[in-house]
């Protein structure tokens, strides 16, 4: 019988695979470049994994990120490749700075909406300031707030390597690599909603889930679920007085961003960040993927009112859940939040797939201690195999 080929190195084929095979049909600048990137950088990981005396080695997790990130990150900033989000982000903080509104008063066009709440200027403000330098793009804080969110997360006493290997594994899978490098804006909300869950978990007084939690409010719409299931889980961990707490500084938080420019021009607000995510603007959005509620806008008579009412009716069943059966642990609250937002990003009717990584890292980041159970489990195996043949 052949030797079987190792899991990780199936993985890694796998990733190289759906990279190449992507640069090949997009006709997206942004998406080729990432694609021929990370298709080489998957490969070199591949092989790296095939020679490591251990599976999931921390070679091959930095290969595949150098490929899949920091090259396509690099090489996209010095040629001025990006995603529409991210000039849509360092125009709102040029906005921001000049007028105290990250929205156009009229928009015209798709680019001329801001579809994020008013925290997400934030990230533009490094551009408006300093112009065209390469720490300026939006992109290199989408990924550090991320990345610094997933590892203060993660972090506990005496498990820091394991911890960050976890990061870098996370980081390379191509759900993830692709948009830390064309410049997703909804990687720094997922780190937050992690960062925010996390010390949920922990206990404590709740200022920490508090802040955490309001600062992924700040930034967008889809982190508002993050709170009752967050509060739900803090009470249980540390009681509902901090709970209590977590909430009001989570509000507190997200006010102070929202309100103050909701406030500055009412309509700009609504329009930008309300009608336009729900394909009630001026303009359509583009995020159109063929998901059930964008399928039942699109072909069915009242299509949009019954996808609307199917997302009440799933918003309603998770909270419901919580009450009856209110998560007691990290893992069990992540899901709860995954299978919420994953219901959620299926019946809005504008949406895209690229809104799936949220439940995708919600799901997995939080069993990352299984994943590294499981691994260590086939490289015992692995050893066990191998002293069994012996070298002849």
């Amino acid at each position: 019988m052949g030797r079987r080929i190792p899991r990780d190195v199936l993985f890694w084929l796998g990733c190289a695979f759906f990279a190449l095979s992507l640069a090949l049909v997009t006709n997206l600048t942004p998406h080729r470049i990432w694609g021929a990137c990370a298709a080489v950088g998957y490969a070199v990981a591949a092989e790296l994994a095939r020679r490591a005396p251990r599976p999931w080695s921390g070679r091959s997790a930095v290969a595949a990120l150098l490929g899949s990130v920091v090259v396509p990150l690099v090489l996209m900033v010095a040629v001025g490749a990006a995603q529409s989000e991210v000039r849509v982000v360092e125009h709102s903080g040029g906005l921001l700075l000049g007028s105290g509104s990250p929205y156009v008063p009229h928009p015209v066009g798709v680019d001329d909406y801001n579809p994020y709440l008013p925290g997400m200027a934030l990230f533009g403000l490094p551009h408006a300031l300093f112009g065209g330098t390469p720490l300026a793009d939006a992109r290199v804080w989408f990924c550090a707030v991320f990345l610094v969110s997933m590892l203060v997360a993660a972090r506990r006493s005496g498990r820091e390597r394991a911890s960050a290997r976890a990061a870098l594994l996370l980081a390379a899978f191509p759900a993830v690599a692709l948009p830390l490098a064309v410049g997703g804006v909804d990687l720094p909300v997922i780190g937050l909603m992690c960062l925010g869950l996390a010390l949920a978990g922990r206990g404590g007084s709740g200022t920490a889930a508090g802040l955490a939690m309001g600062a992924a409010a700040a930034l967008k719409w889809t982190a508002w679920p993050l709170l009752p299931v967050g509060l739900v889980l803090l009470a249980v961990t540390a009681g509902r007085r901090a709970a209590v707490r977590a909430g009001v500084v989570a509000v507190l938080v997200a006010a102070l961003a929202v309100v103050p420019v909701a406030l500055a021009d009412p309509h700009a607000f609504v329009e930008h960040v309300v009608l336009f995510p729900l394909g009630e603007g001026g303009v359509g959005s583009p995020a159109a993927s063929p998901l059930p509620g964008h399928l039942l806008a699109t072909y069915v008579p009242g299509g949009s009112a019954l996808a609307m009412a199917a997302l009440v009716a799933a918003a309603v069943g998770v909270a419901v859940s919580l009450a009856v059966r209110p998560p007691r642990t990290v893992v069990a609250a992540a899901d709860r939040l995954a299978l919420g937002l994953g219901l959620a990003m299926c019946l809005i009717p504008a949406t895209r797939f690229g809104y799936l990584v949220y439940p995708i890292v919600l799901a997995a980041w939080f069993r990352r201690s299984e994943l590294r159970t499981a691994a260590r489990r086939v490289g015992l195996l692995v050893g066990v195999g191998r002293c069994g043949r012996g070298r002849g």
